[in-house]
């Protein structure tokens, strides 16, 4: 855009002068400098003006050898056009332009780093003389992506010598790049025997630089979080480029002045039967510091800085310490923390085991475990509660009040229980029945059942009223208490009695059962009423015969003749029913009796 710019402003310079009259002589305009990528194609122009009517110009381009020796590329005058050869841009030069154009243009193809020198363009005209340009071709290599090394082993504090931290690294650049070491996002300031950097580069043969940064510093303590990395600044035509490394970080050795311990888990009060982990850590960073925990006069080996204590008890309490030992120079550092197991002991219920009260009675019982926490203890019966706190009272106690009491006490998930078993004595007690009155039909079953309560646990028999004991078809017996049941034949009225008795006295329940008979005028009228029923049902049954009989008549379809028949009803003697069959075809008369009997006219 500029060389274009240029040649309009000297086409327009030279048409202006032409106007005004005013005599010129060769001229030459170039661009100072041209910039390019190594490996891309750039052209160098040469613009120039000559007075009107000249001829015979001769163009020549030239460039400068690293050696400062003037070397000729190109010549042209109106009869040729010659390349000079054996030069580094032989094969890869092209020139392209007239002399009444005013610009001459070389085209540089693959352009390589030799190629940046100063290039001529020389333009001579035998009357007015000789006038040059002169442009420097400035080629750029894009470096590679840099690399970033740093030192494996950690480090010990000193403060007095210096130690290598990383290298960075960035090839094949042009011009020679810069780099630029960065601690937490900012540059490094260097100073003498606290940080230094070591920069080296090399050319290689391709003409292209390999950089080297060596990063060297004091260690201290505070350096163990930082972040180290190389910023890259390379040239680029019309400007400049940067790219950075990955950042590194440093392992810093450095002794613990204080050691932590605490309990990971559980969190939380701790319990018997619990396991406790307990961590140990340093604030120091040394490979030669080695953690045991201290503990009632034995030590243990943590793993991984981690301690487990299992199934701990009230003789696990005290103070857990963790020493940290520098094993180079035999220093200790302490830390500690104190344990302390919660504990809740089996439940004491007193009275123990087993009481045994009167009807009517009073009972005060209590149940206590020992805990380091506060407890809470409930009572329960048959899976219910029937009480709150460490006293379980009963007054005036019946046969209900007697059963397992199961002592519950709790804290912080930890449970005790204890049982006391309560009996009560007392005469038997047979459970009233709604039913000791009743009416059964004879020739029937009945179970009469009988539920006693009593302790010791009453003994049960079965009695009529006339002295005959019954066997029980059934009997279930806990302890103070018995179920029987009995089955009786209901043949005639009967009284049966349920008599129970231990040694402190006795009780029975009677059931009375009427037995009740059907009666006989009963039977007689429900007999009567089916027979009615089979009458009428013949009746219906022969109505419905005799009009099916009559209807087939009707049709003629009665005796198996043909023709007219006819049927005639007539009184006889005794049991003598005659049928007259007449027919139109014959002159004799059957006569049939009742019987099926052939009968004479004359009988008739």
């Amino acid at each position: 855009m500029a060389a274009r710019n240029t040649v309009s402003l000297l086409v327009g310079l030279l048409a202006l002068l032409s106007t005004w009259g005013v005599a010129a002589k060769v001229e030459v305009s170039m661009e100072d400098r041209v910039e390019v990528f190594k490996g891309e194609t750039t052209p160098i122009t040469c613009m120039f003006t000559l007075p009107e009517g000249v001829s015979g110009v001769i163009i020549e381009w030239f460039y400068v050898t690293k050696r400062g020796e003037k070397q000729s590329l190109y010549y042209q005058d109106p009869s040729k056009k010659v390349v000079t050869k054996g030069t580094q841009f032989t094969d890869r030069m092209s020139v392209n332009g007239t002399v009444a154009s005013g610009v001459i243009v070389m085209t540089i193809s693959d352009v390589q780093v030799d190629d940046g020198v100063e290039f001529i363009c020389s333009i001579r005209d035998l009357v007015e003389g000789t006038a040059n340009g002169r442009t420097t071709l400035k080629v750029f290599a894009k470096p590679d992506l840099p690399t970033i090394e740093g030192v494996k082993t950690g480090f010990s504090i000193n403060e007095h010598s210096l130690s290598k931290i990383g290298t960075c690294e960035v090839k094949n650049g042009f011009p020679k790049p810069n780099i630029t070491w960065y601690r937490n996002k900012t540059p490094v300031r260097p100073a003498p025997g606290v940080l230094e950097v070591v920069p080296s580069s090399i050319l290689g043969s391709n003409g292209l630089f390999t950089v080297k940064s060596e990063l060297n510093m004091v260690v201290k303590k505070e350096d163990k979080d930082d972040l180290f990395y190389c910023e890259i600044n390379f040239f680029v035509p019309a400007g400049w480029g940067m790219t950075e490394t990955s950042a590194i970080n440093i392992t810093v050795y450095y002794p613990s002045t204080a050691v932590d311990v605490w309990v990971e888990s559980p969190k939380g009060i701790i319990k018997e039967g619990d396991s406790i982990e307990l961590h140990c850590r340093g604030n120091g960073n040394m490979p030669s510091s080695i953690l045991t925990f201290h503990h009632n006069g034995e030590d243990y080996t943590p793993e991984n800085n981690v301690m487990v204590f299992h199934n701990v008890t009230r003789l696990s309490n005290g103070v857990y310490e963790c020493i940290s030992t520098d094993t180079d120079t035999f220093k200790e550092i302490k830390g500690k923390t104190v344990v302390f197991v919660n504990y809740l002991d089996a439940a004491v219920v007193v009275p123990e085991d087993t009481v045994l009260l009167d009807l009517g009675g009073e009972l005060t019982a209590t149940c206590n475990a020992l805990s380091s926490l506060q407890t809470e203890t409930v009572w329960m019966k048959f899976g219910e509660e029937v009480s709150r706190g460490h006293s379980l009272i009963l007054k005036n106690v019946t046969f209900d009040s007697a059963g397992t009491y199961l002592c519950l006490v709790t804290v912080e998930g930890m449970e005790t229980n204890g049982t006391l078993n309560v009996k009560v004595q007392g005469p038997p007690q047979i459970m009233k029945s709604d039913h000791t009155e009743m009416e059964e039909s004879s020739e029937t079953t009945v179970n009469l059942s009988c539920n006693v309560r009593g302790f010791p646990t009453p003994s049960v028999i079965w009695i009529t009223a006339d002295g005959t004991i019954l066997k029980a078809e059934s009997e279930v017996e806990r302890e103070g208490e018995v179920m029987s049941v009995v089955r009786i034949d209901v043949t005639s009225d009967i009284t049966a009695s349920c008599k129970a008795s231990n040694a402190l006295g006795t009780d029975s329940l009677t059931f009375n059962i009427k037995a009740t008979k059907i009666p006989a005028k009963k039977i007689r009228k429900e007999g009567t009423g089916v027979v009615i029923a089979v009458v009428i049902i013949c009746i219906l049954l022969l109505a419905i015969l005799g009009s099916v009989l009559y209807f087939l008549y009707k049709k003629g379809k009665i005796c198996g003749r043909s023709g007219k028949q006819s049927l005639t009803k007539e009184k006889s003697g005794k049991d003598n029913i005659v049928v007259e069959m007449k027919n139109d075809n014959t002159e004799e008369a059957v006569l049939l009796g009742v019987n099926g009997e052939k009968q004479t006219p004359r009988n008739q």
